[in-house]
């Protein structure tokens, strides 16, 4: 590359997750929505991507997020070094150009693509192209925990199991939620014993619902399997709640 040229431009299918992050200039943010208006695999990438930015700020109060390394270490689900490379510097790029946030989403934009299987899958059942059900990465870590936390709540039926891991940095989650029906936008929120309340994840449920033992679809009859992620270590939570984005409370479970 000649001196006088810039750095080379990222693909547009590259750059959801900075999108999704809102950490693009206003020309590449425009750039991008325009690919998006007539791109259906971006549309689909930033829907689950979602709603993380909550799980990232809890990331960013982690000990030592200077470095992601560390974050990567901890969690059990990564891409190939080189991804998580790129990113990296494509958010930091980004920030030295135009400093909208602070510097932590620089660890935490690495942590959304390392996690990203497991903190963002599900919403669509574990289904793949042609309905066939499938084990989500989120399903397969839910059963290697060994510290879960169930109830179900007697007025809404609504039935949810914690799993739960304490890492360096705080505390790893899979929620396995039953007996759900939508349509309905939900939040899993850690409510720690200090009253602080922090957002895990959040998604979407159909109209089919999940984890509904009488549904004729075999996608309807799946429990959702969504991870998620807080800077509280375990003893320091009291419990979790899966409240609707109206703030309706479908279950409680202690810690």
């Amino acid at each position: 590359m000649s001196p006088s040229q810039g750095p080379p431009v990222p693909s547009e299918h590259e750059t959801v997750g900075a999108y999704a992050l809102g950490i693009l200039d206003d020309a590449e943010a425009t750039a991008f929505e325009a690919h998006l208006a007539g791109c259906e695999w971006c549309a689909r990438q930033l829907d689950e991507l979602a709603g993380m930015e909550p799980m990232l700020a809890a990331l960013a109060d982690l000990p030592g997020s200077g470095g992601t390394p560390a974050i990567g270490d901890s969690l059990s689900a990564r891409p190939a070094p080189r991804l998580v490379e790129k990113l990296v510097d494509e958010v930091a790029e980004s920030r030295a150009r135009k400093r909208r946030r602070g510097f932590y989403l620089v660890a935490a934009a690495a942590a959304l693509i390392i996690a990203g299987p497991l903190a963002a899958v599900a919403v669509d059942g574990g289904s793949d192209g042609d309905g066939r059900v499938t084990a989500t990465p989120a399903q397969a870590t839910f059963r290697t925990m060994p510290d879960k936390k169930s109830a179900t709540d007697a007025a809404t039926h609504v039935s949810a199991t914690v799993a739960l891991a304490p890492k360096d940095w705080g505390t790893q989650a899979v929620l396995e939620l039953k007996n759900v029906k939508g349509p309905l936008k939900c939040s899993l929120v850690l409510v720690a014993k200090n009253g602080q309340r922090v957002t895990m994840s959040s998604w979407s449920v159909p109209d089919w619902g999940y984890g509904m033992p009488d549904a004729t679809s075999e996608n309807a009859r799946k429990p959702l399997y969504i991870g998620g992620a807080a800077a509280f270590q375990p003893n320091e939570i009291d419990h979790f709640e899966v409240v609707t984005f109206e703030g309706r409370k479908l279950v409680q479970v202690d810690a």
